[in-house]
């Protein structure tokens, strides 16, 4: 098998070359006319653009359906067949009437191009609207716990052999291994942040290894779900993974104090409505936190050279930056020591 990368095989590119132009032809290749209205949206990781699009007042029943969401992903990240199977996980829960924003067909069928003389893969996608939940209910918890059973449900029923799996070989021994040989940790800190690093991995392994791998969404952050007065629904596939069901549960529900704990039982309960939860998995919850803060790391360090980067992370390689992650790491080795 071969060896896949958090990052893509290829040193990942800019987009220098994505002008207003481009964008807006790579809109209209689902067959609508845009209006020439540009905006940039929110992403580090990719470059995602909303277009307006002329549209007949007759079809339109809310202020986004003027508009589509156009993402170009960065590129060197994802294969062609690792940005196939983010989108059949989509089309697959789309057909299971699990809400998902999938993307949009081109002229030809496909659910994304490549834009012509740039490299850059490019979908299209319909705008949703929706607020980001701050707090919720216990019955919004198992709510959304029930949502992500479904989501779990017809993730269990494909595999996604390109995409990577979510252990301590892709987010922990590979990250060490950049952060290393990149030089980017302080030479004083670098000696007992691998150690940590390394002892974490080491007690885990196996508890990944004795856990049953699915696709997932892989970033299930209150960030990336929407909620209308229909309910909720997940957003932002592009870190989909094979990985723990696990994985999207904490993320919902990352705290470790009463009430956190309290309320990942609700989205538990929900859960266990509709799918059977594997409990002893949580003892995951943990290193996944701690594979988390690395990889969060090694992927500001391999953007540094983007622009966009230093200005978003302006303390990131300051000795401070590092103590604090050590700090944090030494804390989650202790705890992954106690359970």
């Amino acid at each position: 098998m071969v060896k896949m990368s958090a990052w893509g095989e290829a040193e990942t590119q800019y987009f220098y070359d994505l002008t207003p132009d481009v964008i807006l032809e790579s809109a209209e290749k689902v067959g609508l006319r845009c209006t020439g209205r540009v905006m940039q949206m929110n992403s580090m990781e990719n470059r995602v653009y909303e277009v307006e699009v002329e549209m007949d007042e007759a079809l339109v029943r809310t202020p986004s359906d003027r508009a589509r969401v156009v993402k170009f992903y960065r590129p060197g990240r994802w294969t062609k067949h690792q940005i196939a199977e983010e989108h059949q996980f989509l089309s697959d829960l789309q057909q299971a009437e699990v809400p998902v924003v999938a993307s949009l067909p081109m002229a030809d069928g496909s659910t994304f191009q490549v834009v012509p003389g740039l490299g850059i893969f490019c979908a299209v996608f319909p705008k949703r609207g929706g607020r980001h939940p701050t707090e919720m209910t216990h019955e919004e918890l198992k709510r959304v716990g029930r949502l992500l059973a479904r989501m779990h449900s017809v993730g269990s029923q494909r595999k996604a052999e390109h995409r990577i799996v979510l252990n301590t070989e892709t987010y922990g021994w590979d990250n060490l291994d950049y952060l290393l040989e990149s030089e980017a940790l302080p030479e004083e800190i670098e000696d007992s942040y691998a150690d940590t690093v390394e002892e974490i991995c080491k007690i885990s392994e196996p508890w990944f290894a004795e856990a049953e791998c699915q696709r997932i969404h892989g970033d299930c952050h209150l960030g990336n779900l929407l909620w209308t007065d229909n309910g909720p629904f997940w957003v932002d596939f592009d870190d989909m993974v094979q990985g723990p069901c696990v994985q999207d549960l904490w993320l919902v529900v990352p705290g470790r104090d009463e009430e956190s704990l309290e309320s990942r039982e609700m989205l538990l309960e929900g859960y266990e409505e509709l799918r059977e939860f594997n409990r002893s998995t949580l003892r995951l919850i943990e290193p996944l936190r701690a594979l988390r803060f690395v990889h969060f790391s090694a992927w500001i360090a391999k953007r540094w050279t983007d622009p966009a980067f230093p200005r978003r992370f302006e303390f990131f390689g300051s000795k401070r930056y590092w103590e604090e992650q050590l700090g944090d790491l030494h804390e989650q080795l202790r705890l992954i020591k106690e359970y």
